[in-house]
């Protein structure tokens, strides 16, 4: 399998759709498409980042472009204490048949590699404290845990 990397911007609609569409799917989420304007306007956004790991070897039928394995999204975050940004990774996700394969690794790489060529030397990510996978996963990167806690509240 031939793992390729490539980072999402305005023109990119059809393979973002496919990407969260997955996502979605990994996380046994329901998906909502979005309208090609609103896509375009989300892709443009220069705070958010998405990645999508394609497979190099396998074609989508639909497109004829490589075939979405995998995806990250990530939003930059401007610090108040100096003019620095850090860069939170919000969602991972591998197609589970192509997981413990390097897909995630190479999103990780991909993103950190954006990160540092924009300046920014900070990337976080959570993880819920039973999600022994994704532990072991960020663990095995070189993630140093952080005792943190989020909370949710509803709007």
């Amino acid at each position: 399998m031939t793992i390729r990397v490539v980072r999402l911007g305005a023109g990119d609609g059809a393979r973002a759709q496919r990407t969260f569409q997955l996502m979605a799917e990994v996380f046994e989420e329901p998906f909502e498409e979005r309208a090609d304007d609103e896509m375009r306007a989300l892709l443009d956004a220069p705070t958010f980042w998405a990645f999508a790991a394609l497979d190099g070897d396998t074609l989508d039928g639909d497109t004829g472009g490589d075939t979405v394995i995998g995806g990250l999204t990530a939003h930059t975050l401007p610090m108040t204490r100096d003019r620095s940004c850090e860069v939170f990774i919000y969602d991972i996700a591998v197609a589970g048949e192509h997981q413990r394969k390097g897909v995630g690794r190479a999103l990780v790489d991909a993103v950190t590699e954006a990160a540092r060529a924009a300046g920014i030397d900070v990337l976080f990510v959570p993880a819920d404290a039973d999600d022994v996978d994704a532990l072991a996963f960020y663990r095995a990167l070189g993630g140093t845990p952080q005792p943190v806690t989020f909370f949710e509240f509803g709007a």
